[in-house]
């Protein structure tokens, strides 16, 4: 099985392909080659005991830890709710619509993608901000001039200034579901076509890329790679932008969904839906190495990794708690 990983690691930089190219001038997606999205696994009932300490919570969608401050933030309640979670205390803030991402702002701030709006919310005092955005947001990121670019079912994708004007609509994808956008490059996820896609500038989409045969979710790293779960192929894909290759294609094991990227020890966790487990895989090597494996709260679907300790956290969407992982629990986690 980890030869085959190695193999397939070894070829994919000859077996890309791409897929699509497109303008803001595109008229619409209609040609498009689409599928039904990929979606976690139903997990069956926890076969053992979750590693590490598990907190009731409700039901958690998604989950992400403010790396300046440390605080928590997950979305509960069918994504309606966000918990602030500081030092054991929780705080709740309403949110004024179904929340569909959530990723880092700036320093302090966390950025949630609701129909119709950026919510930034300030994770010290839990105050809400909007910026208006017209159409059913899927995503949402922070460039590091504070501009924003939003991802919308519709496939378009929106380049705003910090204040929300729309500098540029580029058009051409069939879903915009995840963003990243860093070192000066935005690559966009589309689950629909489950192909990333690197923007070309401001002005349209560039080279794009299979992604697998069901991509679900997308994170980067402070090393400028994008780490994709195929879900409905089992596999973690390793790209790299500037220009768009996939650089790393590995099996990791029943219906991968979410993901954590630990940067003080270069591991990225995975989360397996059809197990009830979260993977380590450390990425230095030129290939996946497995470093830890752990058995998760039932239907793992969120997961995040506290920058400053190591601490990993794993949420239930079905209300079976909060796990943490510690740091010192884990065979890598120093």
């Amino acid at each position: 099985m980890r030869r085959r990983g190695w193999i397939r690691s070894a070829l994919v930089g000859v077996t890309a392909v791409t897929l699509l190219t497109a303008c803001s001038g595109q008229p619409d997606n209609a040609s498009n080659a689409t599928r039904e999205p990929a979606a976690p696994a139903v997990a069956p009932t926890a076969a053992a005991t979750p590693a590490g300490e598990v907190s009731a919570s409700a039901p958690i969608s998604l989950l992400l830890d403010e790396p300046t401050t440390g605080i928590l933030a997950a979305v509960v309640d069918s994504g309606a709710t966000l918990h602030l979670i500081d030092k054991g205390v929780t705080r709740s803030v309403a949110l004024p619509g179904k929340a569909a991402a959530l990723v880092a702002g700036k320093p302090g701030e966390v950025l949630i993608a609701v129909p119709g709006k950026i919510v930034r919310v300030d994770v010290a005092s839990g105050a809400l901000t909007t910026v208006s955005v017209e159409g059913d947001l899927h995503s949402v990121a922070v460039n590091t001039d504070g501009s924003l670019v939003a991802g919308l079912a519709d496939g378009r994708v929106l380049l705003l200034d910090a204040d929300g004007a729309v500098r540029h609509t580029i058009t051409g994808l069939s879903a915009a579901d995840a963003i990243d956008a860093r070192d000066g490059s935005v690559v966009v996820l589309d689950r629909r076509q489950s192909a990333i896609v690197q923007l070309d500038g401001t002005a349209k989409l560039g080279l794009a890329l299979r992604a697998g045969d069901g991509a679900a979710m997308m994170i980067g790293d402070h090393f400028g790679r994008r780490l994709v779960t195929d879900t409905d192929g089992a596999e973690l894909l390793v790209y790299t932008a500037d220009p768009l290759v996939l650089h790393q294609r590995f099996p990791v094991g029943s219906s991968p969904y979410a993901l954590a990227y630990d940067q003080r020890s270069e591991t990225v966790w995975v989360t397996l839906t059809g197990s009830n487990e979260v993977v380590g895989y450390e990425l230095s090597t030129g290939i996946p190495v497995e470093v830890g494996r752990y058995p998760t709260v039932r239907q793992p679907n969120s997961a995040t990794v506290d920058a400053r300790t190591g601490d990993l956290f794993v949420g239930s969407a079905t209300g079976d708690g909060l796990q943490r992982i510690g740091a010192d629990q884990r065979k890598r986690g120093q």
